[in-house]
């Protein structure tokens, strides 16, 4: 499936937008090269709520979140993952709301990783939930119910939310319009991201909501051709491997060519989780534990 992105984007700041029958959403005006136009934050229901990503640690967010609540009970905080765009701001607006905390867990590492977190800036490391949440668990509030779907892969600890009765899912960084998703280690995990992306196709939503950007209306569709993208991508470090591209630098500079040099550092961090994923299965080989800085050939 060829693969589109939606650029096509009007975040209104600070402003709630309906995107569904009781849902509501409320974008965070930190917009930035891995965040698009912002982070989105979801309002789930009519009378007592629930709320999805509450997002970073900004006054002006919490503050139209609360215009946005206007006074109504909230119930639960869902949060997808920890990166500090996601799950900063729950802890304000649990003490405000009186809300429980919900997530699959504390951030952790994928697996054990050589060196140190090349991530560390976008870790929420002082996160902790309330309540931890298993796959396929339903959490139901006043008129609404959400199922976890955990989709490790982007982050050790995502989750997405599926919203019963509407063919609808949350699916936070995991699957997102306007761009693909970085898979970063020791955080992320490409072997996990695939698999999760596979989940999230077999269940066959209607609609995905996504953390960043607008809504995608032919998930289907669109996440086979996310899944053939990375299939590619994979095809092509092999290729150039076989061509004598031994570092990551060597074959960012390659497969990237046509790409802006500012994005370089994210694209390197994309084919180290592809390379650990290659020499997981055998497929490539490198010298000790595999890192950034690692010298690999093809088997």
């Amino acid at each position: 499936m060829p693969l589109h992105f939606n650029l096509d984007f009007d975040a209104c700041y600070g402003e709630p937008v309906g995107v569904l029958p009781g849902v509501a959403r409320v974008t965070a005006n930190n917009p930035g090269p891995f965040t698009f136009r912002g982070t989105n934050t979801y309002l789930v229901g009519n009378k007592t709520l629930a709320v999805i990503d509450p997002g970073p640690e900004r006054n002006e967010h919490f503050d139209a979140l609360r215009a946005a609540i206007a006074g109504r009970p909230v119930s639960h905080i869902f949060v997808s993952h920890t990166h500090r765009d996601h799950s900063p701001l729950a802890a304000r607006l649990a003490e405000a709301t009186g809300a429980k905390v919900l997530a699959q867990g504390p951030h952790r590492a994928a697996r054990a990783f050589s060196g140190k977190s090349l991530l560390d800036s976008s870790a929420d490391l002082e996160f902790s939930p309330d309540i931890r949440l298993t796959d396929g668990q339903v959490i139901e509030g006043d008129g609404w119910a959400l199922r976890t779907v955990l989709t490790p892969g982007h982050a050790a600890n995502h989750a997405a939310f599926a919203l019963e009765g509407a063919g609808a899912l949350f699916s936070g960084d995991h699957v997102m319009g306007w761009s693909t998703t970085i898979v970063a280690p020791p955080d992320g995990s490409m072997a996990d991201y695939m698999a999760s992306l596979d989940k999230l196709i077999e269940r066959r939503d209607g609609l995905l909501l996504p953390a960043h950007g607008g809504p995608i209306t032919e998930p289907r569709d669109y996440m086979l051709g996310l899944r053939e993208h990375r299939l590619a991508r994979e095809r092509a470090i092999l290729d150039r491997l076989r061509k004598g591209d031994s570092t990551i630098e060597k074959l960012v500079a390659s497969i990237y060519r046509d790409t802006d040099p500012k994005l370089y550092p994210a694209a390197s961090l994309s084919v180290l989780a592809h390379l650990e994923d290659l020499v997981e299965r055998g497929l490539a080989e490198t010298d000790g534990a595999v890192s950034i800085g690692g010298i690999f050939r093809p088997v």
